[in-house]
């Protein structure tokens, strides 16, 4: 089992950056495939990006290409998500998930889930 604890949301004007944090506890994290997924007022909650356990591929959506990048420091037992450019419609609670799966997409696949960040982006 793993536990999840994200950071670094906030406030951020338009075309701001951002570096969000999960911090993974318990047994081995670097086994686990990790995601982050995003879920704004009103709205489903969605898939946003997700690395391999080594860190070797990582996939991102189509609305965060080349604005959002994906990384993980197994020697730290954390997983970041670098965002830039941002907009309004980034604005949502953003979560990192844990999948003993390979590489996926999808929201099922992930066992284990942190209590989200919140990240507001001004117009």
């Amino acid at each position: 089992q793993v536990q999840l604890v994200e950071s670094g949301g906030e406030l951020v004007q338009t075309g701001g950056s951002l570096r969000l944090s999960c911090a993974a506890s318990g047994r081995s994290f670097n086994s686990y495939t990790m995601g982050w997924f995003r879920q704004a007022p009103g709205k489903a909650r969605e898939f946003v990006a997700t690395i391999t356990w080594n860190g070797d591929r990582t996939y991102g959506a189509d609305s965060v290409k080349g604005r959002f990048t994906i990384s993980r420091d197994n020697a730290k037992n954390t997983v970041y998500l670098q965002m830039s450019n941002l907009k309004p419609e980034d604005t949502a609670v953003y979560y990192c998930a844990a999948s003993s799966t390979g590489i996926t997409t999808v929201e099922r696949r992930y066992a284990y889930w942190g209590q989200g960040t919140q990240v507001t982006v001004s117009s």
